[in-house]
């Protein structure tokens, strides 16, 4: 055998690889994908931060049960007074949420806490709890609202309040 027969062939037609056209075939697939898979995933980052917001709503409320019965002299007069580091607690720290809810801002959304009603003592009587998406469009659409009666009630075009319909 000679060594010219050892040595491994050239394609005869003298293509090495793909064309232009096969590579940009293959771009333009996946550029559909992308199209149509980018969207959905938006949706459900909306929709997930939409669950977590209300949950983070329950969670006050039970929160506030608990301080009101815990210390006996009405609701916490802030989210601040609910969180705490749950090392020292008392009225003013009752570390009963987490740092971050308690900050005002978790998963896409703010919460804005009000006192509406407190007694001759002023002790808290009523509450309100309001969570608007940061962005809207981007980390939600919809709006929520709850108070001392634990009904979570939803907007989806302006901040909600006591008079929209409950979820």
């Amino acid at each position: 055998m000679s060594s010219q027969s050892q040595q491994p062939k050239a394609r005869k037609d003298g293509q090495h690889g793909f064309s232009l056209i096969e590579l940009l075939i293959v771009v333009a697939v996946i550029l559909v994908i992308a199209a149509i898979a980018i969207p959905n995933f938006i949706r459900s980052k909306m929709r997930a931060n939409e669950a977590s917001a209300v949950q983070n709503l329950r969670t006050i409320t039970t929160a506030n049960a608990i301080y009101l019965t815990t210390y006996g002299h009405g609701f916490a007069s802030s989210l601040a007074h609910l969180g705490g580091n749950a090392v020292i607690v008392d009225s003013t720290a009752a570390g009963l949420i987490d740092s971050v809810l308690s900050g005002g801002f978790k998963s896409g959304y703010s919460f804005t806490y009000t006192v509406t009603a407190t007694d001759v003592t002023g002790a808290v009587n009523g509450y309100a709890v309001n969570a608007q998406p940061m962005n809207v469009g981007a980390t939600g659409v919809n709006y929520f609202y709850t108070d001392q009666t634990a009904i979570i009630r939803q907007n989806s075009t302006a901040a909600a309040g006591p008079s929209d319909p409950p979820i």
